[in-house]
Formats: C-alpha cells, structure tokens, sequence
C-alpha cells in the first residue's frame, strides 16, 4: 500500500479515536477537551489536504450505488465536523479564546450536540467504508500465516458479537435523544468508571464498522452480479 494510503487511514483512526475521547468529556475536563479539540482541527485539516484529489474527482467518472452513498456519507461526516469546529470555537473558553467569535451560546452548544453525537457515528460508518484497506495494513505487518485458524474463525464471531453489544450501548446511551435533539444538555456520570464508558463507546464504533464493511461488500456483489447478467 502506498505511503499517503497509509497515513490517510492513520488520520482516519486518530480522528475516530480523538473523537472517542472527546465524548468522554467528564473524565478529562474542558481544558483538556478544548485541547483535543484543536487537536481534531489540525488533523481535520491534514486529511482534508491529503485528500484534495478527491474533490477534483466528484464530477468525473461513473456514480454506482455504492459510490454514491460513500460521496453522501462523506459530504455528511465533513458537515458534522465543521459544525464541530465552529461550535467549539464559539463555546472556547481556553485555546480559541482570543478569536473574535460571535454567536449565540445556546445554538452553538445544540449545534455542539448534533456534531459530536452525528459525528462518531458518521466518522465510524467512513471508517468501516474504507476498512479494507485497514486489514491490508494489518496483514503487512502480521504475515497472514501466522494467524492460526482459530483465530480466522473467531474474528466474525468477534465482530458479531461486539455488534451486539454496540446496539445494546447506542440504547443505553440514549443515542436518539442527543441525534435528534430532544435534550439541550449531555448528562454525563461523573462517577462513572471509564473503562465502562469506553467500552460502550469502542463498541458502537465497532458495529458502524460492521454495517458499513459488509455492507459496501454486498453492494460490489450486487453489481457484480448484475454486470454478469447482463
């Protein structure tokens, strides 16, 4: 794989996992969000520049099922993260302070809510889109044959499982309330172990991942099976 391919996903993962960690903003506290946060607009930026070819090519080319549902997905994830950016700007009380940002605080901490909550799951769904080329990483660096069969056997097993647990977590978490709005604040546990807290959270992810991998692989078998018949 290439080297830009590779430090693309890299990026990819970081945002994902920064984004993690900015859910769980009663663990870490607002100075420390706000640093993350600027930490998410630095590699918002990165990727956006890496993939700057990607723009050129929207209106080239032929638009499949699947293509365009990636071009949705990416248009969706690009408006929650600049939602994110802007709202944590307006709300910045520590790292973007000296900007003269305007704005009403209510709006932006309901504009806050939809980025973050829209954000990790759009941001997992692109990641699961593009996780292919996750495994072709992973296997450059594990030789495919030191994976025993168990292991190869268990991994479907695994993902199944970690799917599961993602829908129990997403009710759990009351995921509807903060994706449609219905509440204008985050109740967060503070007493909350974190490791629960990230478990809930990886899982979640876990399951995007899943519905977003197999099924981009069911749309190319769809089209493959259509272009046979015809």
């Amino acid at each position: 794989m290439k080297p830009k391919r590779i430090i693309k996903r890299v990026i990819d993962i970081l945002m994902t996992v920064l984004l993690l960690f900015l859910m769980g903003y009663q663990f870490w506290g607002e100075t420390a969000h706000e640093w993350m946060g600027a930490g998410m607009f630095a590699l918002f930026i990165a990727h956006h520049l890496l993939n700057w070819n990607w723009y050129k090519s929207i209106f080239k080319g032929k638009y499949t099922a699947l293509r365009t549902l990636t071009l949705c997905g990416d248009m969706l994830v690009l408006a929650a993260m600049i939602a994110q950016m802007y709202s944590g700007i307006v709300m910045s009380r520590y790292v973007f302070a000296f900007l003269p940002m305007g704005g009403s605080m209510s709006f932006a901490r309901r504009l806050h809510i939809l980025g973050a909550y829209w954000g990790l799951l759009l941001m997992s769904l692109h990641l699961g889109l593009h996780w292919n080329m996750v495994i072709h990483m992973l296997r450059n660096h594990i030789c495919e044959k030191r994976m025993s069969k168990f292991s190869k056997m268990t991994a479907p097993i695994t993902g199944i499982l970690i799917a599961g647990y993602g829908v129990f977590a997403f009710v759990k978490r009351d995921f509807l309330t903060y994706l449609f709005l219905k509440s204008e604040f985050v109740f967060f546990d503070y007493g909350e172990p974190k490791i629960l807290f990230y478990m809930d959270y990886l899982a979640l992810v876990g399951l995007c991942i899943l519905i977003a991998h197999y099924g981009s692989k069911l749309c190319r078998q769809m089209s493959k099976n259509r272009r046979e018949q015809k």
